[in-house]
């Protein structure tokens, strides 16, 4: 489970980047129950905050750089940004944004793994990260699409220092690897990976992806608001056992995400 303890490799933050972000703040809004707040004043504010019950829960941006796709991108806790930096560099991995001071609230980086897969750190200052996690309307689990399942656990287990652990998928669909920070029990499993043909990446041109898993009381009227407001379904709802009802889905600017509503215990 996620928490907000945030220990070092464990996901802390995430942000959406959208070409239109007033859309993406009334689409987010209908389907997760989160209220905007942006950052100053006037017509020409391109971010912001969402929040829940008024906690922050996740960032929203306007999309800048040329040819990237509307995206969540998606933070992990480090107590030295610049030292992983230079543990993706020596793992074969790319430099997308390099450790940058953000005033008093933290550092924060950017990287690609080598196949592609993008994701971020960040190394708290003021800001630890988002305020509530693992309940209705926030992040639940973080979940990567690679093309080389075993290629991923040897960058990110170097990189972020992460232990990994195998469980089969129902109906022989292959091998799911959960994620743990490094030194935790698997109680504080916060998301996997798994290995997918290129046909199931095109969404990312067939890079591998990283995309959110947000907590949602009832994941049927979750998908039905999704529908309503101009996004999409990739699959489901489904029922999977021992995790909950759930369903892949894109918002109208094709950013992905999943919603879930976890199993009773």
């Amino acid at each position: 489970m996620i928490t907000t303890d945030f220990a070092p490799g464990s996901p802390c933050m995430l942000d959406l980047g959208a070409p239109d972000v007033p859309a993406a703040a009334a689409f987010y809004g209908a389907v997760l129950d989160w209220d905007y707040e942006p950052m100053g004043d006037g017509e020409d504010v391109e971010g912001g905050m969402f929040r829940k019950d008024g906690k922050m829960v996740a960032g929203l941006g306007k999309l800048t750089e040329e040819g990237a796709r509307p995206a969540w991108m998606i933070y992990y806790t480090v107590t030295d940004a610049d030292a992983v930096t230079q543990a993706v560099e020596r793992a074969g991995g790319t430099v997308r944004v390099a450790p940058t001071d953000l005033d008093q609230w933290g550092r924060m980086a950017q990287y690609s793994d080598p196949l592609g897969g993008q994701f971020a750190v960040w190394q708290p200052g003021e800001s630890k990260g988002v305020d509530l996690v693992d309940q209705p309307g926030s992040l639940s689990w973080t979940e990567l699409y690679t093309s080389d399942a075993a290629a991923a656990r040897e960058f990110y287990g170097n990189v972020l220092g992460w232990q990994f652990s195998d469980m089969e998928m129902p109906g022989g669909e292959g091998t799911y690897t959960m994620i743990t920070p490094a030194g935790l029990p698997e109680e504080r499993m916060h998301g996997g990976l798994v290995e997918v043909g290129k046909e199931d990446l095109s969404l990312a041109g067939g890079r591998p992806y990283w995309h959110p898993v947000f907590n949602v009381t009832d994941c049927d009227a979750a998908v039905a608001a999704v529908t309503a407001n101009g996004g999409s379904v990739q699959m489901g709802p489904v029922d999977a056992e021992g995790v909950g009802r759930m369903a892949v889905c894109l918002d109208p600017h094709n950013a992905d995400f999943v919603v879930l509503t976890p199993a009773r215990s």
